[in-house]
């Protein structure tokens, strides 16, 4: 029996080092994609002050704080997000992210996420870089 490799897709296996992606750029609200996985995307961004209001119809989001303090405002309350913790918001979920200092985040998202959801303006990064 012979077996057919045409559409296999191979994905590079490599090591990721968080802190040197994260050195290795310094905008802010501008997510880079490090990996994929079950069609999903794991991005890393940096955060400073405020983001705006949306929400993803169709999207859940998780974050995970990897340095500093994010605080995510939802509709009835605010959620303080430290290291080493995470929150996932569900699709439909009014959220705005708001970052005390800097905050380095990784998330994961559907490919089809926009960074800004139902919202278009400044913050809105519709081609991603690969890092």
């Amino acid at each position: 029996m012979e077996i057919s490799l045409k559409n296999v897709r191979f994905m590079e296996i490599r090591k990721v080092n968080i802190k040197s992606i994260f050195d290795s750029f310094s905008e802010y609200w501008n997510p880079k994609i490090v990996g994929e996985l079950n069609g999903q995307l794991i991005k890393v961004a940096k955060f400073k002050d405020e983001f705006v209001m949306h929400q993803h119809d169709n999207e859940d989001e998780m974050f995970l704080v990897i340095e500093g303090t994010l605080k995510m405002e939802l509709d009835n309350q605010t959620l303080e997000i430290n290291a080493g913790e995470f929150v996932i918001i569900p699709k439909g979920t009014n959220h705005k992210p708001v970052a005390i200092g800097e905050v380095k985040v990784l998330l994961f998202e559907p490919k089809s996420t926009l960074n800004t959801g139902n919202t278009v303006n400044e913050f809105t990064v519709k081609n991603l870089d690969k890092i």
